[in-house]
């Protein structure tokens, strides 16, 4: 359900209720495990920003992929791993901010032994905010971070 304010100006603003948009399992050819997508709000006229909430169970994770205009991640609950290719992996909390660089080919997910919540904001280039590649294999996701 949404609903809309007139501000003074004339503008409307509209306010999202929470639980008002029905919740999405992570389609199976871009996550691994069990995913729920859960969106905030779509682009709209004027903006090509985008932002949902995706939960990601203990072993969930994404497909490799790029975001054209890159991605922020704020991290919700919970802990995760990001990479980005030819990086470490990098433990992430509760309370992060991670900023993914414009076409820099990444993953993130949960542990694979605590569930992980992020709210995920990326901007369309063209009407496309991601370019998803092939799964994370099971060797790729639990390599033991580098210690450099």
């Amino acid at each position: 359900m949404t609903s809309e304010h007139s501000k003074s100006s004339g503008a409307v603003q509209v306010i999202r209720r929470a639980g008002s948009q029905p919740s999405q399992p992570g389609p199976a050819d871009y996550f691994t495990g069990q995913v729920r997508i859960d969106p905030l709000f779509p682009a709209q006229s004027g903006s090509n920003v985008s932002a949902a909430l995706v939960t990601f169970e203990p072993g969930a994770r994404t497909a490799w992929h790029t975001h054209p205009m890159g991605q922020n991640l704020v991290i919700l609950t919970g802990a995760g791993w990001t990479q980005c290719e030819g990086g470490p992996r990098v433990e992430i909390y509760a309370g992060d901010v991670v900023s993914c660089p414009c076409g820099k080919r990444h993953w993130h997910g949960a542990t694979a032994t605590t569930a992980m919540s992020h709210v995920a904001i990326q901007e369309a280039c063209d009407g496309t905010p991601v370019t998803w590649m092939e799964k994370v294999t099971d060797a790729e996701y639990l390599a033991l971070p580098s210690e450099d």
